[in-house]
């Protein structure tokens, strides 16, 4: 792959994090009484929200193009190392759910009662985009000394990989309470991301 097209590859990566937060806000301001603090993302796209058709576009599949673009370019990158270029696979499979998030939604308010086939093919992309990157994050514990010889970004991935696990509990019972699912799910995902995007720079900062 040119170095061009990978450091481009690294600038989507960097943008990802900051993709995200703009796209929520935006679709969140289109979307009367909508919550931050206790409903989720994915109701954004849900079927009969008012912003059912702009929150993909605006949020899961330009993200998509993001994490493929960048996940490209992590893989083109590391030649011998094959655990990088699972972990830039695994970035790659995340871009290609947001897509499938997007594209299947979930039922208004996004019940876990009798979900539609769209809310199943949804929660099943959800759960694609939560493990892919997970476990990318977490293989950098291991990859970052020896990869890269930076240890600060071992503990970093670290407590990242920690941050994403640790509010699960959390989200499972704001589920069951009615409040609160919205702020650990943006925790939740928005730790990983924010990984990506430190990721990223890492790799733009090596290059230069």
């Amino acid at each position: 792959m040119n170095k061009g097209i990978i450091k481009w590859g690294f600038v989507a990566g960097l943008l990802a994090p900051i993709w995200l937060l703009v796209g929520v806000v935006i679709a969140g301001s289109l979307y009367p009484g909508y919550s931050h603090l206790n409903q989720a993302m994915s109701e954004l796209g849900a079927i009969g929200a008012p912003t059912h058709g702009v929150s993909p576009l605006i949020n899961n599949f330009p993200l998509g193009v993001l994490f493929i673009v960048f996940g490209l370019a992590a893989f083109a990158t590391f030649h011998t190392s094959k655990l990088a270029r699972l972990s830039a696979v695994l970035i790659v499979l995340h871009g290609v759910a947001s897509f499938g998030a997007g594209y299947f939604s979930c039922d208004i308010g996004c019940g876990l009662e009798n979900p539609s086939d769209s809310q199943k093919l949804h929660n099943l992309s959800g759960l694609v985009m939560f493990l892919t990157l997970l476990i990318a994050n977490a293989l950098w514990i291991y990859l970052a000394s020896r990869v890269l010889g930076l240890k600060w970004f071992a503990w970093f991935s670290l407590v990242c990989t920690l941050g994403a696990l640790l509010v699960l509990p959390l989200m499972g019972q704001a589920v069951e309470v009615g409040q609160g699912f919205g702020l650990y799910q943006r925790i939740n995902y928005g730790v990983s991301i924010l990984w990506v995007g430190v990721f990223a720079g890492v790799l733009i900062s090596r290059r230069a």
